[in-house]
């Protein structure tokens, strides 16, 4: 019998398949943590975490960026002027954040929220941006979710 839950990597968040990938300039480190959602900054170089109305890029990368900037751990935020991966292209399964308040079951589709993070959304109304490839409580505090990217 094949397994169907989806496994949380170690201290990567490309849970599987290839994403595109994008080295771009972090203008602002605020929570701009690997898996939170961007967008463009000042210039087409820079980025910054994404808001819930934000033209999104894509995903901020870790196991991708080099070395160099890479943070300790999927869990510590980059540094102001880091050069990062921003991952997109969709079909691919990455860990996100869900926002504090939310409670989706796998299936759920997914909008950006505020600090890059995730909400549940409604098709036909917001831009739906990832697939819950399980289900999260993230009632009383932001947790990481596996997601299907659809951006």
């Amino acid at each position: 019998m094949a397994y169907s839950g989806v496994v949380k990597p170690a201290n990567k968040i490309v849970a599987g398949g290839s994403p595109l990938e994008q080295e771009l300039k972090i203008e602002n480190a605020a929570n701009m943590y690997p898996g939170r959602l961007v967008k463009k900054g000042t210039n087409d170089d820079d980025m910054v975490v994404n808001t819930a109305a934000g033209a999104t890029l894509g995903w901020l990368g870790y196991e991708q960026t080099n070395p160099a900037f890479m943070p300790t751990d999927v869990d510590t935020i980059y540094a102001l002027d880091d050069m990062a991966a921003v991952l997109y292209g969709g079909s691919f399964l990455i860990v996100g954040s869900l926002a504090s308040g939310q409670n989706v079951t796998k299936g759920a589709r997914l909008k950006a929220a505020a600090d890059g993070e995730l909400a549940a959304g409604i098709v036909g109304t917001d831009e739906i941006v990832a697939i819950a490839e399980e289900s999260v409580d993230a009632s009383s505090a932001a947790a990481d979710i596996v997601v299907l990217s659809l951006i």
